[in-house]
């Protein structure tokens, strides 16, 4: 017998018979998965961007989020992954090690810190800074997290020379693990999130109270770089550059 594969025909030794093979019997190619390790605080425009760039390319995304000790750490271990997506100074140290390309970067925006309570509880005034220290004086509760914006709180707190009069009420937890026991408080619990984490967590009983005030609010910049050579990973960190992922991101409260 005789098979013609460019074809797809199969021709039989038993009378010359031609028969066409279906074009599902043809082997499809595997399309590449782009592994991304990413801040968590992006989280929720990142989802909804990655399965953009999946409907557009048909390439898959995995997405693993850390904070950025956890970052620094695990690449630093030697863990890798085609797309970065960091602070800029994290970037920056890790291609001064040469860890990641350095050569290569798209800014995915930026993303300021808010005050969350749980839905129903009193909504306090932190319409300025004095405001804030009366309402976290007031708290029974304090929480944030270890990621970058839980860095920069945790800096306020003693610029604000409140570090020794709320200490024993502030918890830290690793990431979004903050959201269960803030929503599960049954006293006047405060916590510090990215707005856009609070806006995400909606469904789960948190309540965006707003952002810090103008004078004391910090915003973390987030951008991509490579990690590897994968031709998908460069693809989606320009896709994470064009005006339809700022979109998505915009929509998710990701300036």
């Amino acid at each position: 017998m005789v098979i013609d594969i460019g074809r797809r025909q199969f021709v039989s030794a038993l009378g010359g018979a031609t028969f066409t093979w279906p074009l599902a019997a043809r082997a499809q190619p595997t399309m590449p998965v782009v592994g991304v390790m990413s801040g968590a605080a992006i989280e929720p425009g990142l989802t909804v961007a990655a399965k953009a760039f999946r409907k557009q390319t048909g390439n898959d995304v995995k997405i693993v989020f850390a904070t950025t000790p956890q970052m620094r750490q695990r690449i630093g271990a030697g863990e890798t992954a085609d797309v970065l997506i960091a602070p800029p100074a994290l970037l920056d140290e890790l291609a001064s090690s040469g860890k990641i390309d350095g050569t290569v970067r798209t800014t995915v925006g930026r993303v300021g810190v808010g005050v969350a309570i749980r839905n129903g509880a009193p909504k306090p005034d932190i319409s300025t800074t004095d405001a804030l220290v009366r309402a976290l004086l007031e708290a029974d509760s304090v929480i944030y997290n270890r990621a970058s914006s839980g860095l920069y709180v945790e800096e306020l707190i003693r610029r604000l020379g409140l570090a020794e009069r709320i200490g024993a009420k502030t918890k830290r937890y690793d990431g979004t693990e903050m959201v269960d026991p803030l929503v599960s408080g049954t006293g006047k619990e405060i916590g510090f999130m990215p707005v856009a984490e609070i806006l995400h967590f909606r469904d789960r009983g948190l309540q965006l109270v707003g952002p810090l005030p103008a004078d004391i609010q910090n915003y973390t910049t987030y951008a991509a770089a490579p990690g590897s050579k994968s031709q998908a990973g460069l693809d989606f960190i320009r896709f994470l550059g064009s005006a339809a992922a700022k979109e998505i991101f915009v929509a998710a409260g990701i300036e």
